[in-house]
């Protein structure tokens, strides 16, 4: 029988989007919709219902079903998506779904939230105790990605709960897997913390280059043709968005504030944990901090241009 499958929590990733160039994104749920090959609509949820009911009028009649309650949600689901904004939020979520009257059992749950590994295992611990299966998806890529089906998923867990996955990742939510199977669930997130910071301390390069250039004489447009034949991709696409003020003009950020000091929390507990030193993520957290009060929840991580300027004798807004 063909699984029925839910997704719960529409942030970034999951929900509507609006991009760099001011439309919107429909997110990772859009391609589960339109290239899953689902045999019955996608249940959605979300705890902000109208965030739910904004997503669903951007699908075909038919193709999906809202579901408010997050435990009827999974009581009616045999594959669950869940993608929180945090640690605590996933933590409650999975609390609040293991009490559901008839239980979990044969269940298979599977998180792209970006939290510790720690929270991770023990969500694993949690789900398969109750019986049910566990797979660790977090995922690599922007807004505009996931609505693209261009992230990269990776994937832990066991191997015959990853296969059950498989069918939705690669060539309908991503354009490529990174595949941990039969290794540990938080080795999926352990490598998203460390990965997210090498965006945070790219993000950081540029805010610091960008500026020099503008003191020094050099020209933005000039380090920018530079990036452009050196560094096509993410780092072009940054230096863009610093160029054109879009840090500083979002009236929703790309990649919040907040959620950016989350990562770079945990990554720097990860290393402090290990015996390891991350100086680039304590310098770049140091101006998201003062991202965060300049901007409060509108700061996006690119803001961090902003922070470099001021701190170098220009004002935040370019």
């Amino acid at each position: 029988m063909a699984p029925q499958l839910a997704w719960i929590g529409l942030g970034n990733m999951g929900r509507v989007k609006i991009n760099i160039r001011g439309t919107k994104n429909p997110g990772m749920c859009k391609n589960l919709v339109e290239k899953g090959q689902l045999a019955h609509p996608l249940i959605i949820s979300n705890r902000t219902v109208h965030r739910a009911h904004e997503l669903q009028s951007k699908f075909p009649s038919g193709k999906s079903t809202l579901v408010p309650d997050i435990s009827e949600a999974a009581s009616q689901s045999d594959i669950i998506f869940t993608c929180l904004g945090d640690d605590a939020a996933i933590k409650e979520t999975i609390d609040t779904i293991i009490k559901i009257p008839h239980g979990i059992q044969g269940k298979l749950f599977v998180d792209c939230s970006t939290v510790h590994p720690d929270t991770t295992n023990a969500l694993a611990s949690t789900l398969i105790s109750h019986g049910a299966e566990f797979v660790a998806c977090p995922v690599f890529g922007a807004p505009a990605m996931a609505d693209a089906g261009q992230l990269v998923c990776v994937l832990a867990g066991p191997a015959r709960s990853v296969q059950k996955v498989l069918p939705y990742c690669k060539g309908v939510m991503s354009r490529a897997n990174i595949d941990f199977c039969d290794q540990p669930h938080g080795k999926a997130t352990l490598l998203k913390i460390i990965g997210n910071t090498f965006i945070l301390n790219m993000v950081e390069s540029l805010a610091e280059g960008h500026t020099v250039a503008e003191k020094s004489g050099l020209g933005n447009d000039n380090l920018h043709q530079f990036i452009e034949t050196m560094f096509p991709g993410p780092y072009t696409a940054y230096s863009g968005r610093l160029m054109s003020g879009d840090y500083c003009k979002r009236e929703e950020p790309l990649f919040a504030i907040d959620l950016a000091r989350k990562d770079a929390r945990h990554a720097l507990d990860l290393a402090r944990t290990y015996g390891a030193r991350m100086r680039d993520v304590e310098v770049a957290d140091g101006h998201l901090e003062d991202v965060q009060r300049h901007s409060g929840k509108k700061g996006d991580i690119a803001g961090i241009y902003g922070a470099v300027r001021q701190e170098s004798g220009l004002t935040f807004e370019n």
